[in-house]
């Protein structure tokens, strides 16, 4: 664990050069089917979601997506999902209960698409219709956050069993930038909003809203992205073991729980 403060994580939450969701399906599957649309509008590129084997185990992954360059980036619009990318995210959920499959979301967001059109078209009914049909789900649900996550998008994909997140990555109801606009109508003060916002990866932990911080660090020195894939893979397989153990009802009261702290 380095010697980060609060804004400093902001900053590596938000580096373009950051492990992203297609990076990490492809380093911790041995396959995987890119399956795609929400079959009411359209397909949200925004949103990656598709059927992975893992340690020869059949899983859906889902997972919002953040380009590595300016055209990506328009793409998926810097990884802000429309209400088509939740609703296919959802789709895939309730095909992954038919199959018995384990649910994965990789969650790296600064929240839902803001744009009219989005709300035209129910962003907010597509959120929380996400959280209640989560909670409901007969499958366990692993919810990994990798770089920001942001508000209800975020949290869209992250109603599980277990909620885990990258050293580097931050969880928060809103940005620094709008907490410090909120409260002391200058978004100047982001960097002071971040110390006291409690959104960094061990404050959460301490605060028991995740449950493990997957380490991006050893002593002083910053893992390769091969290396974090790699201990991601092995923990997430100890996961899914242990799941399998576990009863329908055993992993709905334990979701239930879990989030009726909050």
């Amino acid at each position: 664990m380095t010697n980060y403060t609060a804004n400093d994580i902001v900053q590596l939450a938000r580096d373009s050069k950051r492990l992203t969701t297609k990076e990490i399906i492809d380093g911790v599957t041995e396959e995987f089917i890119e399956l795609h649309g929400d079959r009411y509008y359209g397909d949200d590129k925004a949103v990656v979601g598709g059927i992975g084997l893992i340690n020869s185990i059949p899983v859906t992954i889902i997972g919002i997506q953040k380009g590595q360059t300016l055209e990506e980036n328009v793409k998926t619009r810097f990884g802000s999902p429309t209400p088509e990318g939740y609703r296919k995210a959802l789709r895939l959920m309730k095909q992954a209960e038919k199959f018995h499959r384990p649910i994965i979301t990789l969650v790296n967001t600064p929240g839902a698409f803001c744009g009219v059109e989005a709300e035209e078209r129910g962003e907010g009914e597509a959120i929380a219709k996400n959280l209640y049909e989560m909670s409901q789900l007969s499958v366990p649900i692993l919810s990994i956050l990798t770089g920001e996550g942001g508000s209800g998008g975020a949290l869209a994909l992250a109603v599980a069993n277990d909620v885990w997140i990258l050293e580097h990555s931050i969880y928060s109801i809103l940005s620094p930038e709008g907490f410090a606009s909120i409260l002391w109508k200058d978004s100047a003060r982001s960097s002071e909003a971040a110390e006291i916002m409690k959104l960094t990866a061990f404050e959460l932990k301490e605060l028991h809203v995740v449950d493990k911080v997957i380490p991006e660090t050893c002593g002083n020195d910053t893992l390769s992205k091969k290396d974090i894939i790699k201990n991601l893979k092995k923990t997430i397989i100890e996961q899914l073991n242990d799941y399998q153990t576990m009863s329908v009802d055993e992993l709905k009261n334990q979701r239930y729980n879990r989030f009726r702290k909050y």
